[in-house]
């Protein structure tokens, strides 16, 4: 492009996810999101099948559910909230459930905070958006504790549904709660929404590969609670269904719609490479080689550190005018206390959360927020959102071991780590890693401690192995490396 026309060229930033439902809700389209690459119009294309399945499903005075799939950042959440937010009739009206704390209380404060800076009254406000936005488990047990009661909203927005409960956890869970669960999550909302008459429609936003705990039913549960309900016409991506039946996709039998457009496989988190997810995958899968081959075609935005003032400084440096960075980690990181990192994010504490994600560090000097770099977010307040710039703190809950090595997951008991044996649950921990790895829209330092010789729960050879292993699928190392201009050229809107 010539400097003249890069000038007079429209100023379009990537929104973070926070920006974009802020947008969404004043404008109701996700086409007014620019976005710096062409190939995004693929959650155009997404948002406005949803909107024509929905239409037709309501003609039809019908029931519907719609499986919305795609890779780790590619938009999920922005076309559930395009759905959520973009009815105008008050007789369709829609909204977001969530049960994940963290999106609720963020998105909720930010929306509070645009639309009370526009004069109305933050009472008002707050009310609308508990409405808006909700938390799954409450807006669940409120209709299953009253029955047959039904909702004013016609249109469901479930974000992660494939997190929700199967039967038996449902059940465990609500054994000593005042409203107490006979069946699956999916199959009491199923039953919910069912309670009105004609049009009722359910969206599910899948993750896939985002489970990350006990009791999470995956698409399998869906299936179970569907394959009963025949009342529901079902459209999904071809991704989440299977010839063979597994928890992470829907039973081969059901009368499945299949709609190539539900499935979004375009990264719109992760701006400065779409190969960043093929990568994670190949990273946790333990494949090196693939990694490396992804690496040497791509610039990737990971870089490895092994020291922590290093990775302070460095997400300093970066989160300049209005980018963020913060420090994460896993919940299962134990032993990041002895490095100075024992302060972690209370995910349910909803006032800490907004703080974390919306106030700054600069020039405020607010130290409850993120890029304070002092208080550090685990897997389950971050999921769904993200931040510009990513301290990734590596435990030894995820090492490399055995002949020949693999990854093995642990958690830390008393004084000692020990192995976890499940398999399931080591696919949670993987899964964890799979979140922690995909939440810098920009660039991820990943930190992994030296370790201590005299201490036996931080061995200095299992941590430089995890090292090791990074950095031959190809991570380039922090300290020498020229990341502020690689990271400048891809910042085009500062």
């Amino acid at each position: 492009m010539r400097p003249d026309e890069w000038e007079q060229a429209p100023y379009n930033p990537v929104p973070s996810i926070v920006e974009a439902a802020r947008l969404i809700y004043s404008t109701h389209s996700v086409a007014d999101i620019h976005t710096a690459r062409a190939d995004a119009t693929n959650l155009s294309l997404t948002s406005d099948r949803i909107t024509e399945l929905l239409e037709t499903a309501q003609r039809q005075h019908r029931k519907t559910i719609i499986f919305v799939s795609g890779i780790p950042g590619a938009g999920k959440t922005l076309c559930g909230l395009k759905a959520a937010f973009g009815t105008t009739e008050p007789d369709n009206s829609a909204t977001f459930l969530t049960g994940n704390p963290t999106l609720v209380h963020v998105l909720r404060e930010a929306l509070t905070r645009d639309t009370v800076a526009q004069g109305q009254k933050r009472a008002a406000v707050e009310q609308r958006m508990e409405s808006t936005i909700q938390s799954l488990t409450k807006f669940r047990d409120y209709y299953v504790g009253r029955t047959p009661e039904c909702p004013p909203e016609r249109i469901m927005v479930i974000d992660e549904a494939q997190r929700s409960w199967n039967a038996d956890q449902a059940i465990r869970k609500s054994a000593q709660r005042p409203v107490r669960l006979t069946q699956s999550e999916p199959a009491h909302l199923l039953d919910i929404m069912h309670r009105h008459n004609g049009f009722a429609a359910i969206i599910c936003l899948i993750g896939q590969g985002q489970e990350i705990h006990d009791g999470e039913g995956g698409m399998a549960c869906w299936g179970d609670a569907l394959a009963s309900r025949p009342e529901w016409q079902i459209h999904a991506s071809p991704d989440v269904v299977s010839s063979t039946p597994g928890l992470t996709t829907l039973p081969p039998s059901l009368p499945v719609q299949k709609e190539p457009s539900l499935h979004l496989t375009v990264p719109v988190r992760s701006l400065r490479d779409t190969a960043t997810p093929k990568w994670v995958n190949a990273v946790l899968d333990g494949n090196v080689s693939l990694a490396r081959n992804i690496a040497e075609n791509a610039s990737l935005p990971f870089r490895l550190t092994r020291s922590l003032p290093e990775l302070r400084k460095a997400l300093r440096e970066r989160a300049r005018l209005t980018y963020r960075c913060g420090l994460i980690a896993s919940s299962q990181a134990k032993r990041l206390r002895a490095e100075g990192l024992g302060a972690e994010l209370a995910h349910m504490d909803a006032n800490a959360v907004a703080q974390w994600f919306l106030n700054r560090w600069v020039p405020d000097k607010d130290v409850r927020a993120s890029d304070a770099l002092e208080t550090v977010a685990t897997q389950f307040p971050i999921q769904g959102l993200e931040l510009d710039f990513v301290g990734l703190c590596w435990d030894g809950d995820l090492i490399r071991t055995g002949y020949p090595h693999r990854w093995q997951p642990r958690r830390f008991s008393g004084t000692t780590w020990q192995t976890v044996k499940s398999a399931e649950k080591a696919l949670w921990s993987l899964n964890t890693y799979r979140v922690l790895l995909t939440r810098a829209r920009y660039e991820t330092i990943i930190w992994v401690p030296e370790g201590n010789p005299d201490d036996p729960t931080r061995c200095p050879e299992t941590l430089n192995g995890i090292a090791d292993f990074l950095l031959a699928c190809g991570i380039a190392p922090l300290k020498g490396a020229k990341i502020l201009q690689a990271v400048d050229r891809c910042l085009l809107d500062v």
